[in-house]
């Protein structure tokens, strides 16, 4: 992935960490020196479920799956540019 494409992930992680944040969420955004950026939300019990951007062929979306999970299931997605796309998220997270 070009530096740019992974800079307009990064964008849509921080717009989505502003968005859960205003929904009472806890959120860290994790920036590794090697792959992507991604998203951790935190409930007060101290489970995580972990976001990532991605670039599909229908344009940049949100991916989770727990932070246990080894990999990144393809029927959890939302549009990265859905106005209430953290809502969604959530809805559909059992945090």
């Amino acid at each position: 992935m070009s530096p740019d494409k992974q800079y307009e992930g990064f964008d849509h992680l921080v717009r989505l960490t502003r968005d859960l944040h205003g929904l009472g969420h806890s959120t860290m955004l994790v920036v590794p020196a090697v792959g992507p950026p991604i998203l951790e939300v935190v409930s007060a019990a101290g489970t995580s479920v972990r976001i990532a951007a991605v670039n599909r062929r229908c344009g940049w979306v949100f991916t989770w799956r727990p932070w246990w999970a080894l990999r990144w299931p393809r029927n959890r997605w939302v549009i990265a540019h859905a106005d209430n796309a953290a809502a969604l998220i959530m809805t559909r997270v059992r945090l």
